[in-house]
């Protein structure tokens, strides 16, 4: 009968006595922990593709949430650029004009024709950094797509039905009506 690899290494010299053992030692012992019930090596492959296809899935939110992000700052940069260079004057407001904002009454300075607008429509407010500015009505609508809590007061004109049962038909209601 012929020796096994092992003995022939063994007789031949190339292997010692004990590094012999340690070797058969080490492969019985792969043999009993794969017989105890360790995770043969297609269950450890199918969880490694588990583990990957959660980390995929998590890079995947992570990236989604940082495009979000980036979105959200250009629509602000949007705005703010819209806010900045169509801003109208309020210089030598010698009126005030009460607004909401947030559920609290806030007061800006602002001229007679700029009053009289902001009452027909044509100007808007917009929040910018805490402060205020006058926007004509054209902006404000493009800035309310972009982002609407920043346009504060929009009025609209609209054009009232006259019902012929109205008793005070004959006396109009101003829009501008300072307290």
């Amino acid at each position: 009968m012929a020796k096994s690899l092992q003995e022939q290494l063994l007789a031949a010299g190339a292997v010692d006595k004990e590094r012999a053992t340690k070797l058969k030692k080490a492969k019985h012992k792969q043999v009993k922990q794969r017989a105890r019930g360790s995770a043969p090596p297609d269950e450890l492959k199918v969880s490694a593709q588990r583990e990957h296809e959660k980390k995929i899935a998590r890079d995947r939110e992570l990236s989604q949430q940082r495009q979000a992000e980036l979105e959200r700052k250009a629509v602000s940069a949007q705005v703010r650029q819209l806010i900045e260079k169509n801003a109208v004057e309020r210089d030598g407001g010698d009126l005030s004009y009460n607004f909401p904002d947030q559920g609290v009454v806030k007061k800006i300075h602002v001229t007679q024709q700029q009053l009289t607008a902001l009452a027909q429509g044509r100007l808007a407010i917009a929040r910018l950094d805490g402060a205020y500015a006058l926007i004509a009505n054209p902006v404000a609508a493009k800035i309310i797509e972009r982002d609407p809590v920043s346009v504060v007061v929009l009025n609209t004109a609209t054009e009232s039905a006259e019902d012929s049962d109205d008793p005070y038909a004959d006396y109009q209601i101003p829009d501008d009506l300072t307290w």
